[in-house]
């Protein structure tokens, strides 16, 4: 009853409750960050598979400069990343306009974190059942290690919540997040994804198919 109908209503209320609450500091942030951005932005989107593979777009603020080098090029991450930006990472407000996917339904408070779409291919059976429920804003393996933890091992972690959500599975897994934003826990600053990427073989498996 609770994954298939009072997982959504329950979402879509509670988000809905904060939005109401929090919409002048998401305000503030956003302007702060379109002049920090230099003209570029605040927001980011991105398109991600959501339950079932379907695909949508996932907000978050941008918390880099789209700045370019004389050939065109964008400058690397480190360069663009902004002190706006790099606090609002550490601080995980970077995700708070997924509160939008929420409300709209491409996304739960928790659930397995969406990861890029060419990857989709590329999942074997088992890792394919992390999209048998809707993509989370935190989930299972966030408060596992959050960006620290091997993308093989998230995957365990995705699929174990996916066979035992629960109610206050879920609450465990929003007050453990709520820790680890709070102490500034396990976050990593974007160097590891290629690593992540690696210990499934991802790298060499995207190579071959183009």
């Amino acid at each position: 009853m609770y994954k298939r109908y009072l997982k959504r209503w329950l979402d879509f209320a509670v988000v809905l409750c904060v939005l109401l609450v929090i919409w002048p500091v998401l305000a503030v942030i956003a302007v702060w960050l379109h002049f920090a951005n230099k003209g570029a932005g605040a927001f980011f989107t991105q398109e991600r598979p959501g339950k079932n593979g379907k695909i949508f777009k996932v907000i978050k603020f941008k918390s880099m400069t789209d700045e370019r080098d004389a050939e065109g090029r964008l400058l690397p991450d480190a360069q663009r990343l902004t002190k706006v930006g790099r606090f609002i990472r550490s601080t995980s407000l970077d995700e708070l306009p997924q509160l939008l996917n929420v409300l709209k339904g491409d996304m739960a408070l928790v659930g397995p974190r969406p990861l890029l779409v060419r990857y989709l291919p590329l999942y074997d059976k088992v890792q394919t059942r992390r999209h048998e429920v809707r993509p989370g804003i935190t989930g299972w393996a966030q408060v596992h290690g959050r960006n620290l933890t091997r993308l093989s091992k998230k995957f365990e972690y995705d699929v174990w919540y996916v066979d035992h959500l629960s109610f206050l599975l879920d609450l465990r897994i929003l007050w453990m997040t709520f820790l680890k934003v709070v102490r500034r826990e396990d976050v990593g600053q974007g160097a590891g994804n290629m690593q992540e990427v690696d210990d499934l073989g991802f790298t060499e498996r995207l190579r071959a198919n183009t």
